[in-house]
């Protein structure tokens, strides 16, 4: 099998036959901490983060602002740490991500707070803690944190978040920024200068900019562009009725990475260049000052950074209708430590990770050990004929939404995050136990309500 190093992280290759991660063999890790398990390579993670972080620095100077790491694609206190010591935001969206935050000890001034329904309770602490923005997701929200920045005493800056009306290139289940979707007020249909009107009125919040998400896995810039296009739209008409101007832009980011051979991870230069062609340009024919711009990378920092190692447990040849066979190759994890494949088709490579073979290349599914016939984490993959039990497979780029929407199905623990650098090797978040499971069983007398 051939070694992709477009799809590992830079610290990862081939050795003897044997994937190296940052030093680190895969056996001994396997050995070491079990599988499945999620091996984080630290050094490529921090150079992910400092790539984005200088490239919004080179293009937009003074009028930089935060790049702000998405907790949602991976989240844990030492990687809170490692974002605060590299400089930049964090964006969290609902309580338990705050939570993670401020365990660590975040500066909240760097702290931007997400989601189209946040809770009372989850409002009440992001003011407490100091959070630097809200990011206000509907009318309701314009009432609720105003209400509750008024009983904390304190005028809580707030960013609205729009929906300019794009159709992002990319999957229907990541799109974010067209008309019919959750997420944000729409700039078509008026919601949005209502918004804004509202929050002007709020005396409890103070409006400083506005906030665009279009989407996730992006490989091209031409949403971005109609999209910043209508977000500076809606800055000159409120410098034109409130004769001042909106100081902060966040047009968030879904930079896509690659997954598989032939993909190419979105290079954070090209991105912020043509990100900065068309900002200066709108500006200028607004006659508007180029506002702050923060920016909102997304899986384009975790995701390269993570490769999955699972053992092989069973294979089986399947005739197939066609006359042909596939052999299908069972690991010890699945759709519980990685529901993409399934949810929206998320498309993986492989790697035998343990050994060289010579043997010839059959096709191949890779599936999880789930009762579900779904649980496919691979559909279609050349693997070598030999491979069999015992034998350990990569899967690279699992970075982004494998950890953190791993689930407990079929009453499975999710597994450990191990951060390699040097060839050392830590636990950041360690294995769940049946303990850890049954532990959440309560036995109480009923209550008469």
């Amino acid at each position: 099998m051939k070694f992709l190093q477009e799809v590992f992280s830079i610290n990862s290759k081939v050795q003897a036959g044997e994937l190296v991660i940052a030093g680190c063999k895969a056996t001994s890790l396997a050995q070491e901490f079990g599988t499945p398990l999620f091996v984080l390579d630290e050094g490529d993670f921090r150079s992910r983060v400092l790539a984005w972080k200088s490239a919004l620095e080179r293009h937009f100077g003074s009028q930089s602002g935060q790049v702000y790491y998405a907790s949602k694609s991976f989240i844990s206190v030492e990687v809170a740490k490692w974002i605060a010591e590299l400089g930049i935001g964090i964006d969290v969206c609902t309580g338990g991500e705050l939570a993670v935050a401020l365990a660590a000890q975040f500066p909240p001034e760097k702290i931007e707070v997400h989601g189209n329904n946040k809770s009372e309770l989850e409002i009440s602490t992001a003011i407490a803690a100091g959070v630097g923005k809200i990011v206000i997701d509907s009318s309701q929200e314009i009432e609720r944190v105003n209400r509750l920045a008024k009983s904390a005493g304190v005028i809580q800056s707030v960013f609205l978040r729009l929906t300019p009306g794009v159709e992002a290139h990319t999957h229907e289940a990541i799109a974010t920024a067209h008309e019919d979707v959750k997420f944000g007020f729409s700039i078509s249909s008026g919601a949005a200068w209502q918004a804004v009107l509202a929050v002007e009125e709020a005396a409890n919040l103070k409006l400083v900019g506005l906030h665009c998400h279009i989407g996730s896995q992006i490989f091209t810039s031409e949403g971005f562009e109609v999209a910043t296009t209508r977000l500076i739209e809606v800055l000159g008409k409120f410098r034109d009725n409130f004769n001042r101007e909106l100081p902060e832009l966040d047009m968030g980011g879904g930079y896509g990475i690659a997954y598989v051979g032939g993909e190419q991870t979105y290079d954070p230069d090209l991105a912020m260049a043509s990100l900065a062609k068309v900002i200066h340009s709108q500006c200028t024919q607004h006659k508007i000052s180029v506002p702050i711009i923060s920016i909102e990378p997304g899986r384009a920092i975790a995701g390269p950074s993570t490769t999955t190692l699972y053992e092989v447990g069973t294979t089986k040849n399947v005739l197939l209708d066609s006359g042909a066979s596939r052999l299908y190759v069972a690991v010890d994890g699945g759709m519980s430590d990685n529901i993409r494949p399934g949810l929206y088709g998320a498309i993986y490579t492989a790697l035998l990770a343990n050994r060289e073979s010579k043997a010839a290349g059959v096709s191949a599914r890779i599936v999880g050990k789930h009762c579900e016939s779904g649980d496919i984490i691979i559909r279609e993959i050349d693997l070598p004929s030999d491979i069999g039990p015992g034998d350990l497979i990569a899967i690279p780029a699992t970075g982004a939404y494998g950890r953190s929407m791993a689930s407990n199905y079929n009453h499975m623990p999710r597994p450990a995050v191990v951060a390699v650098t040097n060839g050392t090797a830590r636990r950041i978040l360690r294995r769940e136990t049946q303990a850890d499971l049954l532990a959440l069983d309560v036995v109480e007398a009923p209550k008469t309500l």
